[in-house]
C-alpha cells in the first residue's frame, strides 16, 4: 500500500503501515517529545539492553521497550509512512534496522521519526498537550498518573500530600483502557475538590505488565509534563521524579469523614468497598454509597459498567456444521424477544452469508476474516447496549479469542460450545456439505479436511444429539438468568 494523497510529492510513493493500538500510543508520545531522549522506535540491541537492565545501549536509563511490529514484507523498505486507523499519515520512519524478535518471532523496524502532522484520533483530544505546550508553574507540582477512578479516600490523600508539599496538582488520566471517556469525565468532575489550579491532561500511555517498570514510565511521563513528584502506592528508586506514598486513610464512621487512620479510633474504622463489592453493586444497578465516592464519579462508574440487565451482550455459539447451533441461536433470539427488555440482533444464516461473508472462500484466511467481521458487528451491537447472537462454526481458538477481546472492550461475552459429535453432524448433513467435502469438492472443510479446535473457555457446552432444541434453548436462558443478564420469568 502506498501513501495517501495530501503528502509531499516525495512521500506519495512510500509504503504505509497502521501500527496497533499500543504502538500508535507510543508513536504519539514519541512525536510529542514525551519519550525523550527517544526519537524513534528501538532496535534489537537497545531493546535487549532495556529488557535486561532498564537502560539503553548508551547507558541512559529507560524502563520499557518501544518497538514497532510490521509484516515481513515491509522489512526491506528504507522509509515507511505510519498512519492512524483512518489512514491519516502521522510520521515517516527512516529505517535503520529490520530485526526479528527472538521471543515472539515478530518482525520489527527501528529508526528515527519525521513528524508529518499531530495525531487527532482518540477521545478528549482537545485536552491533550505536548509537554512544550504546557505552561510551566512555579514551585512543586504533584502528579497523579492513573488508569482508575479517584474516590474520596484517594482525593483526601491527594489534598493532604499536595498541601504538605505546597504543590499544585496535575491529573494525568492514562488512556488505553476500555472506559477512557468515563475516566476523563470523572477526573474533570472531581477537579473542583482539588486545588484551584489543578490541570487535567490525558496521556495515551500503554499499560506495562511489570508494575515496577509501569511505575517508572508513569514517573517519566509526569516529569515530561513538569511534575516534581508523583503520587504512588509504593516507593521506588531510580524514577524520573520522586514517588510520594501517602499515609493510610480510612472512613471514620463516628464523625462520617475520611481521614488518616492514625487519627481514628480502631472500632470506628469502616471497611472500604472492595473492588468485588463495588462491581457487584454496579452489576445489580444499586447506588454507590456517597461516603465512598462523589456522586459525579458514581455516575461515570455506572456509565463504564452498566447494570447487567441493560449491559451490551454477545452470545457466541460455536460448533461444527450441522451441530444445531443455528437452531438454538434462533430459539434463543425468539425467547429473548418474547421476554422483552433487550434488543436482539441475530448474526447467522443468509444475513451473514449475503452481507458479511459474500465473496469469501473456505480458506483459513477467509474463514478467519468472516469471524472477525461477525465479531466486529457483534462488538458494535454490544457497545450500544444490544444483544448480539452469533452462530458461526468459528473453528480456531485464536480467532474466537480475538472476537472475545473485541466484544469485552464494549460489554460482556458468553461462549456456548455446541459439541454435537461429528458423526451426528454428518448424518444430518441437510445441505450435503460433508458429502462434497468427502468427495474433495470443498477443500479445507472443518471436521473433514481441516481441524475444529474445541474451546476450553466455553461458558456452556451443549450436545444437541442428547437435547431437543427447546431444552437446549432453556439451558442457555438459564445461564443468562443466573449471570444477571436476563430477568427470570
Amino acid at each position: 500500500m502506498t501513501a495517501e494523497a495530501g503528502l509531499p510529492d516525495t512521500l506519495r510513493d512510500l509504503p504505509t503501515w497502521t501500527p496497533d493500538g499500543v504502538e500508535l500510543a507510543d508513536l504519539e508520545l514519541l512525536l510529542a517529545g514525551v519519550y525523550r531522549p527517544l526519537t524513534g522506535f528501538l532496535g534489537s540491541f537497545d531493546t535487549a539492553m532495556v529488557i535486561a537492565g532498564g537502560r539503553l545501549a548508551d547507558g541512559t536509563p529507560w524502563p520499557v521497550p518501544v518497538t514497532l511490529t510490521v509484516p515481513k514484507e515491509l522489512t526491506t523498505v528504507e522509509r515507511l509512512v505510519l498512519q492512524d486507523p483512518e489512514g491519516v499519515p502521522l510520521a515517516v520512519l527512516g529505517v535503520t534496522e529490520a530485526w526479528q524478535d527472538p521471543t515472539t518471532q515478530d518482525w520489527r523496524l527501528a529508526g528515527p521519526l519525521e513528524p508529518l502532522r499531530a495525531p487527532a484520533h482518540g477521545p478528549f483530544h482537545r485536552l491533550r498537550r505536548r509537554p512544550d505546550e504546557v505552561e510551566p508553574v512555579e514551585g512543586p507540582v504533584l502528579a497523579v498518573a492513573t488508569r482508575t477512578f479517584l474516590h474520596r479516600r484517594q482525593l483526601g490523600q491527594l489534598r493532604q500530600v499536595a498541601e504538605r508539599l505546597g504543590a499544585g496538582v496535575l491529573l494525568l488520566p492514562l488512556l488505553g483502557g476500555d472506559h477512557d471517556e468515563s475516566l476523563v469525565r470523572a477526573l474533570l468532575a472531581v477537579r473542583r475538590e482539588l486545588p484551584e489550579d489543578t490541570r487535567v491532561i490525558p496521556v495515551p500511555l500503554p499499560a506495562r505488565q511489570d508494575p515496577g517498570r509501569d511505575l517508572m514510565m508513569r514517573a517519566h511521563v509526569a516529569a515530561a509534563y513538569g511534575a516534581t513528584h508523583l503520587l504512588g502506592e509504593s516507593e521506588a528508586e531510580g524514577t524520573a521524579v520522586p514517588v510520594v506514598v501517602p499515609e493510610p486513610w480510612a472512613y471514620d464512621a463516628d464523625v462520617e469523614v475520611w481521614r488518616p487512620v492514625a487519627r481514628i479510633e480502631p472500632d470506628h474504622v469502616q471497611a472500604e468497598l472492595t473492588e468485588e463489592r463495588l462491581n457487584d453493586l454496579l452489576d445489580r444497578g444499586e447506588p454507590i454509597p456517597d461516603w465512598f465516592t462523589p456522586p459525579a464519579v458514581a455516575a461515570e462508574l455506572a456509565v463504564a459498567r452498566p447494570p447487567k440487565l441493560s449491559r451490551g451482550l454477545t452470545v457466541f455459539f460455536t460448533g461444527l456444521s450441522g451441530s444445531g447451533k443455528s437452531t438454538v441461536a434462533r430459539g434463543l433470539a425468539d425467547a429473548l424477544v418474547e421476554r422483552g427488555g433487550r434488543t436482539v440482533t441475530l448474526l447467522d444464516g443468509d444475513v451473514v452469508r449475503r452481507l458479511l461473508s459474500a465473496g469469501l472462500t473456505f480458506s483459513r484466511a477467509d474463514r478467519d476474516l468472516n469471524i472477525r467481521r461477525i465479531g466486529y458487528v457483534a462488538a458494535e451491537v454490544t457497545r450500544h447496549g444490544g444483544t448480539a447472537i452469533c452462530a458461526p462454526i468459528a473453528p480456531y481458538a485464536a480467532t474466537r479469542a480475538e472476537v472475545r477481546r473485541m466484544v469485552e472492550a464494549a460489554g460482556d461475552f458468553v461462549l456456548v460450545h455446541v459439541a454435537t459429535p461429528l458423526e451426528e453432524c454428518e448424518r444430518r448433513d441437510r445441505k450435503g456439505l460433508y458429502a462434497k467435502a468427502r468427495a474433495g469438492l470443498i477443500p479445507e472443510f472443518t471436521g473433514v479436511s481441516d481441524p475444529y479446535e474445541a474451546p476450553a473457555d466455553a461458558d456452556l457446552v451443549l450436545d444437541t444429539s442428547q437435547l431437543p432444541p427447546g431444552e437446549a434453548v432453556r439451558k442457555v436462558l438459564d445461564l443468562l438468568v443466573e449471570g444477571g443478564w436476563v430477568r427470570s420469568e
